[in-house]
C-alpha cells in the first residue's frame, strides 16, 4: 500500500499536467511531436527497463534506502505516466470547443477556462486511465527486482524508507520454496492479488460509466 501510494502522488499530477500542456499549451512544432512519439514509446517499454531506471537513477540517489517503498513507488510511477497522460489527452479532447468559447466569452481567462471548466469535465476519463495505469503497476515484479524489494521483511514498514516488500514479489518468494506449506499462501495470496485488480478495473468501469458526458 506504502508503493502504491507513492506510486499515485508522483504518477497522478505528473501525468494530468503532461496532458493539460500537450493539449492547451503546447505549440505545434517537431519539438511537440517529439514528446508525443515518445510518451507512446514509454507505454510499450519492457517492465525491466523501468528497473534498470530506478537501479541507475534512484538507487543510486539514496543508497541507503533500498527495499524502501520510496524507491519502489518513484521506480513504478514511471509506469503508469505514459497512461495516464494518453488517457488524459483524449479526455480533453472530447471536451467541446463550445465548453472553451462560452467560458472565455463571459470573462474567464486562459488559465481559468483550463482549471475551472475542461479540467473538471475531463476528470473522469483521466481517473479512469489512472486506475488501469495503477492497476498495471501494482502486479509487476521484474522492476522490483532489480532495485531490491525482495528481502524478507518480518515486521510491516512503519513509513515509505523502511525497508519492505510488495505482494507480487512476496508471490515470486513463496512459489520458490520447497516447502508445501507455502503452496496455500501462495494461492491464498495470488487470490488477494486478483482481487485487487479486479476491484480497480470495476472501480474504473464504474466511473467510466457514473460521470461520462455524452455531447
Amino acid at each position: 500500500m506504502l508503493t502504491m501510494l507513492v506510486t499515485l502522488v508522483l504518477a497522478f499530477p505528473i501525468g494530468v499536467l503532461s496532458a493539460l500542456y500537450l493539449e492547451e499549451y503546447a505549440p505545434r512544432g517537431r519539438w511537440t511531436d517529439i514528446i508525443e512519439v515518445s510518451i507512446s514509446n514509454l507505454a510499450a517499454v519492457p517492465s525491466i527497463i523501468f528497473g534498470l531506471l530506478g537501479l541507475a537513477i534512484f538507487l543510486a540517489a539514496f543508497p541507503n534506502l533500498r527495499s524502501a517503498p520510496l524507491i519502489g513507488g518513484m521506480t513504478l510511477a514511471v509506469m503508469p505516466m505514459p497512461v495516464i497522460g494518453i488517457s488524459g489527452r483524449n479526455a480533453i479532447k472530447a471536451v467541446p470547443p463550445s465548453i472553451r468559447d462560452g467560458a472565455l466569452a463571459i470573462g474567464a481567462s486562459p488559465v481559468q477556462v483550463v482549471f475551472h471548466h475542461v479540467l473538471p469535465l475531463a476528470l473522469p476519463g483521466m481517473l479512469t486511465g489512472t486506475i488501469i495505469g495503477m492497476a498495471r503497476a501494482l502486479g509487476e515484479t521484474a522492476p522490483l527486482l532489480m532495485i531490491g524489494m525482495r528481502a524478507f521483511v518480518s515486521t510491516p514498514p512503519s513509513g515509505i524508507t523502511d525497508p519492505a516488500t510488495v505482494l507480487p514479489m512476496q508471490i515470486f518468494l513463496w512459489s520458490d520454496e520447497v516447502d508445501r506449506a507455502f503452496v496455500q499462501n501462495t494461492s491464498a495470496a495470488i487470490l488477494v492479488l486478483l482481487a485487487f485488480l479486479l476491484t480497480m478495473n470495476g472501480f474504473a468501469i464504474y466511473l467510466r460509466n457514473k460521470f461520462e458526458t455524452r455531447w
